[in-house]
């Protein structure tokens, strides 16, 4: 247990992920609420949109709304997303703060099906935006390696492939004089187990000791605590999460399938172990409750349903 972090910094994914896994149709004002009273719970980042096609996410189409909208605090990062080139431009037309993003995904199956491009196609769009990024004054930012740990159609991605996928998309920030604020290694479709944690965890750390390694996980398979757990136990101190249990990916193989690790329970989690988070506990639960309320049905999370445990 000797190598637990002291604090975690946690990055609220429900107002985008969450919402863009819903049917179109929740009001804007009901998204800013959320964010609000996520903000007011201490969450130090939000992420709050996707600027992607409409088309392909009508729920993210208020993204410039919702950035007019928003009460924001000074002491909370507003983030968001975009793909492509379209995309970063409408981002920034927004009041959001812009991550240099760069992205790929260890399964070449999933790439092709969720991006429609090669791995090769994936690093030279990715190369372009970095370049974007850079003439537009953002220097480092977080790398993404999707389906990390495995995905439903290659089955388990083996370690040494998705350290060739991570090892192009760290050469990008690097190679433009700009190394990656930190290596997120994602459980896209929630294909991880805590062994499989340790090894990536544990070979990224190897390779790039100096690079800061984060971890986006879901709770498909009801083994995203217990993957938490194992990379807190390295020392991760940095976890994407979402309010409720709120998003998902559409490729997981089962819509019904819960979605990213709830904040709350892993807020829970840290607090249990002594580990500080910033955040007021009862305050985000009471956000979670108030998410399940703006979906209008169930959402996966455990802990804003029970309540907390005083003994």
């Amino acid at each position: 247990m000797s190598d637990l972090p002291a604090r975690v910094h946690i990055v609220e994914e429900g107002p985008r992920e969450g919402f863009q896994s819903e049917p179109a149709g929740i009001p804007t004002a009901e998204k800013i609420k959320l964010i609000e009273a996520l903000a007011a719970s201490g969450v130090p980042e939000i992420d709050c949109a996707s600027f992607v096609s409409p088309k392909a996410a009508p729920q993210m189409a208020d993204a410039l709304d919702i950035s007019a909208g928003l009460t924001m605090r000074d002491d909370v990062l507003y983030s968001c997303m975009w793909l492509n080139e379209k995309g970063f431009f409408q981002a920034q037309q927004s009041r959001f703060n812009l991550p240099a993003l760069t992205s790929g995904s260890a399964s070449d199956t999933f790439l092709s099906k969720n991006n429609r491009r090669t791995p090769e196609e994936q690093v030279d769009t990715q190369r372009l935006l970095r370049k974007l990024y850079s003439d537009n004054g953002i220097g480092s930012g977080p790398v993404y390696l999707f389906t990390a740990f495995g995905c439903n159609y290659e089955g388990e991605i083996a370690v040494e492939k998705a350290m060739l996928r991570a090892s192009e998309l760290v050469a990008i920030c690097e190679e433009n004089g700009t190394p990656p604020s930190s290596i997120y290694l994602c459980d896209t479709v929630g294909a991880a187990d805590p062994v499989r944690v340790r090894r990536l965890v544990d070979a990224v750390r190897t390779r790039w000791p100096e690079y800061q390694v984060a971890l986006h996980l879901h709770d498909t398979r009801g083994l995203g605590i217990a993957n938490a757990m194992a990379g807190l136990e390295l020392g991760v101190s940095r976890f994407d999460c979402s309010v409720g249990g709120m998003g998902g990916c559409p490729f997981a193989g089962n819509k019904a399938a819960a979605g990213n690790i709830a904040t709350e329970e892993l807020v829970m989690l840290c607090e249990r172990m002594g580990i500080e988070t910033g955040i007021d506990l009862a305050k985000l639960i009471d956000a979670a409750v108030l998410a399940e309320g703006i979906v209008g049905h169930s959402l996966p999370g455990k802990l804003f349903k029970s309540g907390l445990f005083n003994s």
